[in-house]
């Protein structure tokens, strides 16, 4: 009988934590579906990797040998940073992205348009509302403590309740944060269902966005200052490469244009 309730103790927070996972997890996958891309190009993708892997152990050459112990920390740093920034910058660059392609389009062309448009704009103010949705619920945990304090007999028996809400929120949203990001930043929001051209067209414009954040956050990489400079620009420009030779092979074998 003992047992009955230290099982029930172990067994409560695993069921509701299982459950919790699974709803943002669903949720961020019916969102933001896995598969970002209309057409995918096993070449395309198979450049990508090479380039991906290159810039890795490049990055981790330069830091090895030039690097000193402040150049460590500011990379660690760095690596922390881009996951949490790259969205928002998506949130700004994407919809002007969208604008050039939607305005040059044909009037056929941005009737079908419309429909993915509006499913992009419904999947971003998703994923803004999950994120402040963490903020708004910290606050209304502070002013709920306010108002226990001023009235201790009436309000006190709200607190565990109130805990136990604000700990379930969070953890929800964070973890469809963590399901949704990724797919979110790859698929530009959904907006590569609006043209089969906007992941590559984003990829190109995020990748200086990122570099020229990362260069007034922490500087030039270290090294000598030739190179220095051929690892600021030399993997943003590799990286706008493949994206316009994935525009070029989109346009050659696949017809896709970017007035379509």
């Amino acid at each position: 009988m003992i047992l009955f309730p230290c099982t029930w103790m172990v067994t409560l927070p695993l069921l509701t934590g299982y459950a919790v996972l699974r709803s943002a997890r669903t949720r961020a996958r019916r969102i933001f579906p896995t598969g970002h891309r209309r057409i995918m190009d096993p070449e395309v993708m198979r450049v990508q990797r090479v380039r991906a892997w290159t810039a890795v152990v490049v990055s981790l050459f330069i830091l090895l040998v030039y690097g000193k112990p402040d150049d460590f920390t500011e990379a660690q740093t760095q690596f922390w940073l881009r996951p949490v920034i790259t969205p928002w910058l998506l949130l700004l660059s994407a919809p002007a992205v969208v604008a050039v392609l939607y305005t040059s389009a044909s009037p056929e062309a941005k009737r079908a348009m419309r429909p993915c448009l509006r499913r992009a704009g419904r999947s971003a103010l998703w994923y803004v509302g999950v994120v402040t949705l963490i903020p708004l619920l910290f606050v209304a945990c502070v002013l709920t403590l306010t108002a226990v304090e001023r009235n201790p007999a009436e309000l006190f028996y709200l607190v565990p309740f109130l805990y136990l809400a604000v700990l379930i929120g969070m953890a929800w949203a964070v973890l469809f944060l963590v399901f949704a990001s990724s797919s979110a930043v790859r698929s530009g929001f959904n907006t590569s269902e609006v043209h089969a051209a906007l992941p590559a067209l984003l990829t190109g414009l995020l990748v200086w966005e990122l570099t020229g954040i990362s260069l007034a956050v922490g500087g030039l990489p270290p090294g000598p200052p030739l190179i220095r400079i051929a690892a600021l620009v030399g993997g943003p420009a590799w990286v706008t490469a493949v994206a316009w030779w994935e525009i070029h092979r989109l346009r050659t074998r696949y017809g896709v244009t970017l007035r379509a």
